[in-house]
């Protein structure tokens, strides 16, 4: 049974960071494509970034340049980073494998002076 379980968001001014992660149960991260989707209020839930196994990432345009996947998998956790933050980042962040798997709790993520 798959489980994901996200960390690390918080309130933070813009122009911060937030390090989040992502432990996930049930599939290995070593071999599986991972993913960090994002909702705000009344939106709906976007895709921020995926890599695959074997490291190809593509980013949103909206995050390229500030925000970082990476992975541990002898943890099986994959981590974002984000830099330069702006009240427009501000949503509940999920990761995943695949959108069909079950959704974690997400972690809150709020950019505000």
């Amino acid at each position: 049974q798959v489980q994901l379980v996200e960390s690390g968001g918080g309130l933070v001014q813009p122009g911060g960071s937030l390090r989040l992660s992502c432990v996930a149960s049930g599939i290995r991260t070593s071999i599986n494509t991972m993913a960090w989707y994002r909702q705000a209020p009344g939106k709906q839930r976007e895709l921020v970034v995926v890599q695959t196994y074997d490291g190809t990432t593509n980013y949103g345009a909206s995050v390229k340049g500030r925000f970082t996947i990476s992975r541990d998998n002898a943890k099986n956790t994959v981590y974002l980073q984000m830099n330069d933050l702006k009240p427009e980042d501000t949503a509940v962040y999920y990761c995943n494998s695949d959108p069909r798997f079950p959704w974690g709790q997400g972690t809150q993520v709020t950019v505000s002076s």
